[in-house]
């Protein structure tokens, strides 16, 4: 009766858990792992063998205190009356309650033999590269999704920067296609208005003709008798001349091929006007842009005076253009 069997008085089975424990820190150990690492994995797996321990060894291996030494936690000691974790004061067997079969298992336990030594140790490595082969491929699997993450997002901000792109040149060309279109109506409301002064021009002269007519009629019938006319006495002094107003003007063009073009415009209207008739009818060289000067006294008509009327600038009842390029005038 006064014999304890295995059974230590904290209540540890003397001859397993102690010895497997010391088995499985040298096996770990001798695989390469420093002290500090094989007893703080073994003291956070419960001691359930090397395979575990191996496991939270793969898997911390980047903690920054991974080699620090483990400090067990107080106040989790047990006393000779506590019974170990997960058993009831009835479930800790004594040495009277075992059985001769349990007695014999216990006492067979034993420190592992060279060629179980190695035989583990293989079997470790084995494990360990299997761990890295599959962590390897882990991380070879996330850099691949990650790289395909990346390329997606590269075309999406390819696609939207393109479609900004076409965005702002479909606004550039509807910007210029208005005003190409007000430009073109700006010169066709030109157009109209020198179609309509033809228009009046050719009226005012075509009823002047009726007048000539009525007025050779009367040249025709005889004449009447008239009274001698009265010497005038000069006066001393003369009376200046009425200066004459003009409502018209005719215009001569003088193009660079040496043609030139000849219209009769209001004296009110604007010089551009004419610059306008000059880009309709000219036949020398296309589109390219001109200026219209006066050889004597020369003078190069600026934007400016394209607002003016002809009657201001000196052109009515008639002058001379001459047409030159921009930049050789």
């Amino acid at each position: 009766m006064g014999t304890r069997g295995p059974w230590s008085a904290g209540g540890e089975f003397a001859g397993g858990g102690t010895t497997m424990e010391c088995t499985a820190l040298e096996s770990l150990i001798e695989m390469g792992f420093p002290q500090n690492r094989a007893e703080k994995a073994l003291a956070l797996t419960g001691n359930q063998g090397i395979e575990p321990a191996m496991d939270w060894l793969m898997e911390h291996e980047n903690d920054p205190d991974l080699d620090e030494p483990y400090v067990a936690p107080q106040g989790h000691v047990l006393s000779p009356e506590e019974p170990p974790e997960g058993r009831t004061p009835e479930a800790v067997p004594s040495g009277a309650d075992l059985t001769l079969e349990e007695l014999t298992e216990e006492e067979n336990r034993r420190p592992l033999s060279e060629e179980e030594k190695q035989e583990q140790t293989k079997r470790m490595m084995e494990l360990i590269s299997q761990k890295q082969r599959e962590r390897e491929e882990r991380e070879k699997r996330e850099s691949i999704e990650r790289e395909k993450q990346r390329r997606k997002q590269g075309q999406e901000l390819s696609l939207i920067r393109q479609k900004l792109q076409e965005d702002e040149m479909k606004k550039l060309a509807e910007e210029r296609r208005r005003e190409k279109m007000e430009e073109k109506l700006a010169k066709q409301r030109v157009r109209e208005k020198i179609e309509r002064d033809k228009a009046e021009r050719a009226k005012k002269f075509g009823g002047g003709g009726s007048s000539s007519c009525s007025s050779s009629s009367q040249a025709s019938s005889p004449p009447e008798p008239t009274a001698p006319a009265l010497p005038v006495p000069s006066s001393p002094s003369q009376e200046p001349p009425v200066k004459r107003e003009y409502d018209q003007c005719r215009i001569q063009v003088r193009l660079l091929d040496g043609t030139s073009l000849t219209q009769t415009f209001k004296a009110k209207e604007q010089l551009a006007a004419v610059r306008l008739y000059v880009e309709l009818n000219r036949k020398d060289s296309g589109e390219e842009p001109f200026n219209l000067l006066t050889s004597f006294p020369r003078r190069v008509f600026t934007e400016e005076d394209m607002e003016k009327p002809l009657q201001e600038l000196g052109l009515v009842p008639s002058a001379v253009l001459i047409v030159a390029k921009k930049g050789n005038s």
